[in-house]
């Protein structure tokens, strides 16, 4: 069983969490399941970047990117050669260290976090 190590996040998860997760499992759900609230204005539908993530170790184990997530990763603040839209991934059988950035880009929000 795959374990997903939350790097800690100041108002998210201060204290990083690790948390088990099956293959097949969806990345924000897992997050939102732990009581880690990642934004997510779209709701999961791959229409904002809100959910925005950098996986530090095991993202080869991710499904592939789709042409979709990467024209909305474009638009992600602070991104990095290893973000990903949470809700865009389906965990398999590898471990994975995940970070929360610190700010997102919520245009429905009277503030960014």
């Amino acid at each position: 069983m795959p374990k997903v190590i939350f790097l800690p996040h100041e108002t998210l998860c201060p204290e990083g969490m690790v948390v088990d997760a099956a293959a097949g499992d969806n990345l924000l759900e897992v997050a939102l399941e732990a009581g880690i609230e990642i934004e997510h204005a779209c709701d999961g539908s791959c229409a904002c970047t809100t959910c925005h993530c950098i996986i530090r170790e095991g993202g080869d184990s991710l499904n592939e990117t789709t042409d979709q997530e990467d024209d909305m990763l474009d638009k992600a603040w602070g991104l990095e050669v290893d973000s990903r839209l949470s809700c865009q991934c389906q965990i398999a059988d590898e471990d994975l260290v995940v970070e929360i950035p610190k700010y997102t880009i919520n245009h429905a929000r009277e503030e960014n976090h």
